[in-house]
C-alpha cells in the first residue's frame, strides 16, 4: 500500500488486517472493476504517484492485495514497472495521473517500446465531458502516446472498462511484447457498475505466428547444413520468449559460434567456449570479426539496430542472412534477409532443430573464432600512479556476487563497461535501457528488479550524470527496505559525451563537465541509505565487501579514472571489423 493514500477516519483496520481481510477487491465503480481486472490477470505489484484524475484507481486499490510502490516520480514508476516485467517475465504495470503525470510517464513508455519490454500504464484522465476544453491537467494522452504503444484505448464505460484493462495487459505480452496504456477518464472510474470483467486475453483480432512455415523452415536449414562460417545471432526476442534453452541446445549440438546482441546479454553462458559476446559499437572484437568475417547468419529475434550494425552495407559482408522474428515488419527492414523465418523464436529454434539433419563443419570457423578472442581481449591496465579503473569495480562486483545476480544500469560510459567486464551467464539478469538509451533508468530499474525477484542480489551501476537523473528513487528504497547496491562510477562527466567530443569534436568540452557533483556517499545517508566511498583498489575492495554486507539499499560513491574512455568502438555509420582499440584508431 501506498504512505501517500489517506485511510478514512472511520476504518481503524492496519494494512495487515485489511490484507488478510481481502482477497480481492468488490466491484461497485469502474475504478473497482478496472482494479480486478488486474488482480484477475495475477498482477501482483503496481508502481505509481498518486493524483487527481488517478485517484479513485487508487481508492480502489486499497482494498486490493496488490502490492502498491509509490515512487517518487512518474518516469521512476514507469522504470521500475519496465524492469519487474523483464525480470519476471510478464507486463509490469505503472499508474500515473493525467496532465503531468501522464506525460512523465512518457519516457519509460517510449524506454519500453524501443526494448519491445511488456509494461501496461494506466493513466487518469479529466472527465469526458471535459475532454478537448483544456481543462486543469488534461493533456491529451491516448494522442500522445500512439506512436509508442502497441495499442492504447480510452475508456467511456464503466461496465467495459475492466475488460479494457484486461486485454490492455494481455496485449502487451502477446506476440512481440512492449507497452499498453488504458486512458481513465475521472467519471467512467467513479460511475456505477457491478459488473464482473471476463479473464484478461489480447484483442480476438491480434494472431502472433507460433510455428513458421515449412517451407521457410527447410530453407533455412539448408544453409546452415551447407555453410562453412556460420554464425548464430542471439536478439532480445530470444529471451522475450523464453526460448533460452532452446537457443543455447541448437548452438551446442550444431557447434556454431554465438554472438549476441546487448539485449540478449546472458541468452548464452559468456563463459561457454561458443560465445562470443556482444556486437555492435562497443562490442567485443572478437565478436565483430565473426559478424564481418562468417558466410551465414542465423539472426533469432533481432531487429538489426544501428548500433549493433553500424554501417548496414558493410554488415556481415560476406554472409547470406537468416532472419527469425515473430514480428514480420522486422523482416529485411533494415538487413535483407536472404531466408525469413517469421514464428515465434522457442518454437522456430525447435522446428530447426528437427530439420538440421548433419551440423555444419565449422571446425577451422570456431579455431578462427577462438583465436580473435586471444587477439582481442577485454582489457585494461591499472597503473599505480592512475586513478581507480572503473572496469576493476564492475570485474570486483562480479566476483563478488552470485551468478543470478541482477545487474541494472544507466546509460553511458558505465552501462558499456558493465556490459563488457561482468560474465553473465543467465538470461533476466542484464536490465539497461537499449534503443531509448535512457539515462536515468538504473536507480529504478533496480527497484522495479529487487521486487520482481526480492530472494536474488540486485546491482545497479551507474554513472554520477544518469544516477543524479533519478537519484529521488533511493527514497523509495529505504522506504521499501529493499536491500539494493548502487555503484556510481564517478568520473565527474558525462562520459561518453566526453569520449565523443574528445574524438571527433577536438576535444571542445561542451556541457559534458559534472565537477558539481554531490558526495553521493553522504548524500545517500541523508535519504536513510547507507553511503560508500573509495578512490583506490583497497577502497574499493572494502566498500564493495560492506555495502553488499548491508542489509537494505547501499551507495558506493566510486571515483574513477576520469580519463578513461570504452573501448573498442566502432564509430558511426562504421564497419564493425574496423573497430577502434584507441582513440588514435577512430
Amino acid at each position: 500500500m501506498s504512505e501517500q493514500q489517506t485511510t478514512p477516519a472511520t476504518d481503524e483496520r492496519t494494512e495487515d488486517d485489511r490484507t488478510a481481510e481481502t482477497t480481492q477487491t468488490p466491484i461497485t465503480t469502474g475504478a473497482s472493476s478496472a482494479v480486478r481486472a488486474l488482480e484477475n490477470a495475477g498482477v501482483e505489484t503496481a508502481f505509481g504517484v498518486q493524483g487527481g484524475a488517478i485517484m479513485p484507481i487508487y481508492d480502489a486499490l486499497y482494498d486490493s492485495d496488490i502490492h502498491h510502490v509509490t515512487m517518487a516520480h512518474e518516469q521512476g514508476a514507469a522504470h521500475a514497472a519496465d524492469a519487474y516485467g523483464v525480470v519476471r517475465g510478464e507486463p509490469g504495470v505503472c499508474l500515473a495521473t493525467s496532465g503531468p503525470g501522464a506525460t512523465n510517464l512518457v519516457t519509460g513508455i517510449a524506454d519500453a517500446d524501443m526494448d519491445s519490454d511488456a509494461m501496461l500504464a494506466l493513466t487518469g484522465q479529466v472527465p469526458s465531458t471535459m475532454v478537448g476544453s483544456d481543462a486543469f491537467q488534461e493533456t491529451d494522452t491516448t494522442g500522445v502516446t500512439a506512436p509508442i504503444t502497441k495499442h492504447n484505448y480510452f475508456a467511456s464505460d464503466a461496465d467495459t472498462v475492466g475488460d479494457t484493462v484486461g486485454e490492455a495487459f494481455a496485449l502487451a505480452a502477446e506476440g512481440r511484447p512492449g507497452p499498453t496504456l488504458v486512458d481513465l477518464p475521472k467519471d467512467t472510474t467513479m460511475a456505477e457498475t457491478d459488473r464482473e470483467p471476463g479473464p484478461a486475453r489480447p484483442p480476438e483480432t491480434t494472431t502472433p505466428p507460433t510455428e513458421a512455415d515449412a517451407e521457410s523452415v527447410e530453407a533455412a536449414a539448408a544453409a546452415i547444413e551447407r555453410a562453412e562460417k556460420p554464425l548464430l545471432l542471439f536478439g532480445g526476442g530470444v529471451v522475450k520468449a523464453n526460448a533460452t534453452e532452446e537457443a543455447r541446445a541448437f548452438a551446442v549440438d550444431n557447434g556454431i559460434p554465438v554472438v549476441t546482441t546487448m539485449p540478449a546479454i546472458g541468452s548464452m553462458p559468456e563463459d561457454h567456449e561458443l560465445c562470443l559476446s556482444w556486437a555492435g559499437m562497443h562490442g567485443t572484437g572478437y565478436a565483430n570479426m565473426a559478424v564481418t568475417h562468417c558466410d551465414l547468419l542465423v539472426a533469432v529475434g533481432c531487429r538489426f539496430d544501428d548500433r549493433l550494425t553500424g554501417g548496414v552495407d558493410t554488415f556481415a559482408p560476406e554472409a547470406e542472412v537468416v532472419h527469425v522474428d515473430v514480428d514480420e515488419a522486422e523482416i529485411s527492414k533494415n538487413v535483407h534477409a536472404d531466408y525469413p523465418v517469421v514464428g515465434d523464436a522457442k518454437a522456430v529454434l525447435d522446428q530447426l532443430a528437427g530439420e538440421v539433419g548433419q551440423a555444419p563443419d565449422a571446425r577451422e570457423w570456431r579455431q578462427q573464432c577462438q583465436t580473435w578472442k586471444e587477439e582481442y581481449p577485454l582489457a585494461y591496465k591499472t597503473p599505480e600512479d592512475e586513478p581507480l579503473k572503473p572496469q576493476f569495480v564492475v570485474e570486483a562486483l562480479d566476483e563478488a556476487t552470485s551468478d543470478d545476480t541482477i545487474v541494472t544500469t544507466g546509460v553511458g560510459q558505465h552501462q558499456m563497461w558493465a556490459a563488457q567486464f561482468w560474465t553473465f551467464t543467465n538470461p533476466r539478469t542484464w536490465v539497461s535501457s537499449h534503443g531509448l538509451g535512457t539515462m536515468g533508468y538504473g536507480l529504478p530499474a533496480a527497484i522495479g528488479a529487487k521486487l520482481a525477484a526480492p530472494d536474488r542480489d540486485v546491482v545497479c551501476v551507474d554513472g554520477d550524470g544518469s544516477f543524479l537523473m533519478t537519484i529521488q528513487e533511493l527514497s523509495v528504497a529505504v522506504r521499501e527496505e529493499l536491500d539494493i547496491t548502487v555503484a556510481v562510477l564517478n568520473n565527474e562527466y558525462i562520459g561518453m559525451v566526453r569520449q565523443w567530443q574528445d574524438a571527433f569534436f577536438e576535444g571542445r568540452r561542451m556541457a559534458a563537465e559534472y565537477d558539481w557533483c554531490p558526495d553521493f556517499a553522504k548524500l545517500a545517508e541523508a535519504f536513510g541509505a547507507r553511503g560508500f566511498s573509495a578512490e583506490n583498489y583497497d577502497e574499493a575492495a572494502d566498500a564493495i565487501e560492506n555495502a553488499l554486507a548491508y542489509d537494505g539499499p547501499s551507495v558506493v560513491d566510486f571515483r574513477v579514472d576520469p580519463a578513461e574512455n570504452v573501448y573498442p568502438m566502432v564509430a558511426s555509420g562504421g564497419a564493425n571489423g574496423k573497430f577502434a582499440l584507441s582513440e588514435d584508431q577512430l
